[in-house]
């Protein structure tokens, strides 16, 4: 008898392209449920929409997208944890991932880095 799946774990991601995402988050979900129960709360296409969205959904976990430099990454990433009540997970995709891999290299990217993140 296998384990109940850890979580749930509710995500936000920062990414200017909302849709694509959905698409690679939803990919990662699927691909997980059996260890971890992830519910993908929203996006934020935007770094000054990130503690409003954070206050509003209380995510445990916030992942930046490959879009950001890593000065922007931490900026946002400080922004999300100060808005949150309580431990806020955070993951930020290397700079250029999407550019250099495509979304099937972020999508193994993640799942190669998911279960130090959530243990």
């Amino acid at each position: 008898m296998s384990a109940a799946p850890k979580g749930p774990y509710k995500l936000v991601t920062v990414n200017t392209a909302p849709a694509r995402a959905k698409i690679v988050i939803g990919r990662v979900v699927e691909a997980v449920k059996d260890k971890y129960t992830i519910i993908h709360a929203g996006n934020v296409d935007n770094p000054e929409g990130v503690p409003a969205k954070v206050k509003e959904v209380q995510p445990d976990i916030l992942f930046t997208a490959s879009m950001w430099t890593p000065e922007q990454a931490q900026a946002i990433v400080k922004s999300a944890k100060e808005a949150k009540d309580g431990e806020l997970l955070t993951f930020s995709l290397p700079q250029g991932l999407q550019v250099e891999k495509g979304p099937d290299g972020v999508f193994e990217y993640i799942l190669e880095n998911l279960p130090s993140l959530l243990g």
